[in-house]
């Protein structure tokens, strides 16, 4: 869509967005003017070659990161205009962000992982909701283990349940199966597809053609610009799927 007016249903919009990193006398740039709109409810898969700014556009869109130009709106709120505390406190209320190892604290159980985003944004009922949450993905029979004692699968639906902590307008999820053996992958993507047809915003980024035809739209990236930005099932390259059931692609809405 075009994104010269943010509409009420439109929760991302980048414009002319760059990033360039230095080192030392060195520019290099990741993205070279990104324009973009995410409405409410979609399911965005971000794709595309390795260095082409998949992870760099999430991390900026996350608040993890600043763009050297260009607007990013998101939730509302112009991420460049915010400093360090208050960034810090919008992105804890505004998204939740899955990883592809997980980040969790190794010293913390499966609850208190997931009870910790809502400690520090003041929460009341915290453990209560994240008993809940790991019973909604899932794995309430581990909320007393610590990581360790934890599957790769299991640690990735801890940490989708604290993503979902605070109620985030926007779950970012970056390659989040990539560490996972193929049935865990399947059963995380099974969950994810599960809450978009809930309602939720979903911006993913993966590498995997058959995980991004899941989505309503895929977004590629190539040498930090948007190369196609197309509805999941125009896109004529993406290999039938492997083993994950074509329901999920088709169930919302």
């Amino acid at each position: 869509m075009a994104t010269g007016q943010m509409a009420d249903d439109v929760l991302v919009v980048a414009r002319d967005l760059t990033k360039v990193y230095r080192q030392g006398r060195r520019e290099i740039p990741a993205l070279r003017g990104i324009t973009l709109a995410v409405r409410r409810g979609e399911w965005v898969a971000i794709v595309g070659p390795s260095g082409c700014g998949k992870s760099t556009l999430l991390n900026l869109i996350a608040g993890l990161d600043r763009p050297t130009s260009g607007s990013l709106q998101v939730a509302g709120q112009e991420i460049g205009l915010l400093g360090e505390e208050a960034l810090a406190r919008w992105r804890r209320h505004n998204v939740g962000i899955v990883f592809q190892f997980f980040q969790l604290m190794p010293t913390l159980t499966a609850v208190e992982n997931v009870e910790l985003p809502m400690l520090l944004a003041r929460r009341k009922g915290a453990r209560q909701r994240a008993l809940a949450l790991l019973e909604q993905v899932g794995i309430g029979h581990v909320a007393d283990h610590l990581p360790s004692e934890l599957s790769g699968g299991e640690q990735q639906r801890v940490a989708i349940a604290r993503a979902l902590a605070n109620d985030p307008a926007l779950l970012l999820a970056d390659e989040p199966t990539g560490n996972l053996d193929s049935e865990s992958g399947r059963q995380v993507v099974q969950l994810f597809s599960e809450l978009w047809r809930a309602g939720r915003t979903l911006i993913l980024v993966t590498h995997d053609p058959n995980i991004a035809s899941l989505a309503a739209r895929v977004v590629e990236l190539r040498d930090g610009r948007v190369a196609r930005d197309v509805p999941a099932d125009e896109v004529s390259h993406l290999p039938e799927l492997a083993g994950i059931p074509l329901r999920l692609a088709t169930e919302h809405g």
